[in-house]
């Protein structure tokens, strides 16, 4: 089993970025298996998508239309309910096949970390395991 954790910096509240390059150099050379990626915060997710950049501004305009920015209940908390839920939508990971130490993914398919609470820092655990 290996195990890599890095950063990821976001620009906007609600961000998609492609991190399959960071994903890739994380992962041994001789590594077969599963790699299983990890956003370890409530407000953010991970998910496998093209990452065309009008594609990930839907991405974002989407989560915003499903879930609207005030009205709920855990506001009265810390003001970012609107973030939590968004991020349920997208889930916490993905777990990829691993083939001579690559990524097995479709021509299009790229990770992408969907920050819904940015500006901020998020930590992203790559466990590659046979």
């Amino acid at each position: 089993m290996s195990t890599t954790r890095f950063t990821v910096e976001s620009d906007a509240h609600t961000d998609v970025i492609d991190i399959t390059e960071r994903v890739r150099e994380a992962i041994p050379a001789d590594a077969e298996g599963t790699c299983t990626v990890f956003v370890r915060h409530t407000t953010a997710g991970i998910t496998v998508n093209e990452a065309e950049p009008r594609l990930l501004g839907d991405l974002s305009d989407a989560l915003g239309d499903l879930v609207p920015d005030s009205g709920w209940a855990h506001d009265e908390l810390d003001g970012n309910a609107d973030a939590h839920v968004r991020a349920l939508f997208v889930g916490p990971s993905e777990t990829i096949p691993v083939r001579d130490g690559s990524l097995d993914m479709g021509t299009w398919q790229s990770v992408l970390l969907v920050d819904c609470d940015g500006p901020r820092e998020r930590a992203v655990d790559v466990v590659v395991t046979d």
